[in-house]
């Protein structure tokens, strides 16, 4: 996965750890079917190569920002994503 020089070590570790708890929401039994439809897309953004990392990450984190209101996921789910989105913002251009 050829990646630009923007890609710093530190973005792309922490696109690594976005991408494994993003695995985990996919993962979870109790994840109701459309969160795991968007937690996969969001994976999918995580790894195109074409933008720079801060477009990539506000991507993502537009993407599952919504599902934070959503009435049906789980508790636990919902701290992922609030998790999700606090390592997401520290990356800029």
């Amino acid at each position: 996965m050829p990646r630009g020089k923007e890609f710093t070590e530190d973005i792309l570790e922490t696109f690594k750890n976005v991408e494994f708890l993003l695995n985990g929401m996919i993962n979870d039994r109790g994840v109701p079917r459309n969160i795991k439809r968007v937690a996969q897309k969001g994976i999918d953004e995580l790894q195109r190569d074409d933008d720079t990392p801060a477009v990539l990450a506000s991507n993502v984190m537009y993407m599952i920002n919504d599902l934070a209101q959503d009435a049906n996921i789980p508790f636990h789910s919902r701290t992922t994503i609030y998790r999700i989105i606090s390592l997401l913002e520290n990356i800029k251009d």
